[in-house]
């Protein structure tokens, strides 16, 4: 094929997937059954890495508040027969969009990625944490049988920004699933899986705003939610945790003990004082972080300013969604990602009526 024919072909193929994407509706593409499942980001109010334990993890304190920001997920769970599963997985081998799983690898999922961040976002669906989370709860709950999911996840959360978007789409296919199989809302195997997988899915699983103790992921109470206005802005490149904190054990920085006695007290999540004693570690390896924290807090104000978790998104809170907005305008003429949002009681959850 010449390099003419090849551009023209993938010209083609990107007309056929913009139509597609114009034209795509849930009932069209993947039956009457579809849910809808509603999937929102988070920020940390407060993040208190405390010593690395043996098991490798380490002791953390953190008030993570969801936003409004969401992705939205579409899932459909069907029965099919073993031929049509052989089928499916014979298929679906030489295919990125397609993962096999379950107890007797008598499940395959499809994930269609619609990627609307702009940061032409891909994902392979076995490294997928949907898949992932579809995964280990078929298997805890011993479902055998030949079964096909689709699922498809709009992402508006970009990755990398410590905003805890693979995390929520997890909860939220673990929410999704557990209706579709008849499983109990408060099914202890569902919060266990969410727990397996870490931290942030079992915080999405109740959503709010919550302290959470352990390494992040056991609930100790839930704090009044805020509706304060929120500017994200993020850089195009992100950190990576596991750097963030090897970074952070070679100098940890404790969050000041008066700052987390008022924290851990707070009831409210606008009494809780911002801090992350990971920013350091994570702002060291990304020498674009701190350029972004200085100007916003020239916006907002220096105590209204955090990044959250490892990053690299850095959010501002602000008193009103026109001021966020005017923000997140001026940090795109950076080159920066940049959203207005607001804090939220959403949670990862089916959107009723469908």
């Amino acid at each position: 094929m010449t390099e003419n024919a090849q551009r023209n072909r993938e010209a083609e193929v990107n007309l056929l997937a913009a139509a597609r994407e114009a034209q795509w509706s849930a009932a069209a593409f993947m039956g009457p059954n579809t849910m809808k499942l509603v999937s929102p980001a988070k920020v940390n109010l407060l993040l208190a890495i405390g010593a690395r334990r043996e098991d490798g993890y380490h002791d953390a304190d953190t008030i993570m508040h969801a936003l409004a920001l969401h992705d939205t997920l579409y899932l459909c769970a069907e029965d099919i027969s073993a031929d049509e599963l052989a089928k499916r997985t014979a298929e679906g081998a030489s295919r990125e969009d397609v993962a096999v799983g379950g107890p007797a690898d008598n499940l395959v999922m499809t994930i269609d990625l619609a990627d609307r961040t702009g940061q032409d976002l891909a994902v392979p669906a076995a490294d997928n944490l949907a898949f992932k989370a579809a995964d280990r709860l078929s298997r805890a709950v011993g479902r055998d049988l030949p079964e096909a999911i689709q699922l498809r996840i709009e992402k508006h959360i970009p990755a990398q920004g410590g905003l805890g978007g693979g995390s929520s789409n997890a909860a939220a296919v673990l929410v999704g699933l557990a209706k579709a199989w008849g499983l109990a809302a408060d099914d202890e195997r569902v919060a266990d899986v969410a727990r397996s997988l870490g931290a942030d899915v079992a915080f999405f699983l109740h959503g709010g705003c919550a302290l959470l103790g352990g390494v992040g992921e056991v609930l100790q109470r839930r704090l009044e939610t805020s509706r304060r206005s929120v500017v994200l802005v993020k850089p195009a490149e992100g950190v990576c945790t596991a750097e963030a904190y090897k970074r952070f054990d070679a100098a940890p920085r404790p969050v000041p003990q008066d700052v987390l006695v008022c924290d851990l007290a707070a009831t409210r999540a606008d009494d809780v004082v911002l801090a992350n004693n990971l920013a350091p570690a994570a702002e060291a390896l990304l020498p674009e972080l701190p350029s972004i924290r200085e100007w916003l807090a020239e916006q907002a104000g220096s105590e209204s300013v955090l990044l959250s978790g490892s990053g690299s998104a850095t959010f501002a809170l602000v008193d009103t969604f026109a001021g966020a907005s005017r923000i997140a305008t001026a940090a795109t003429a950076h080159g920066w990602w940049a959203r207005p949002t607001s804090l939220s009681g959403l949670r990862a959850a089916v959107v009723p009526g469908r």
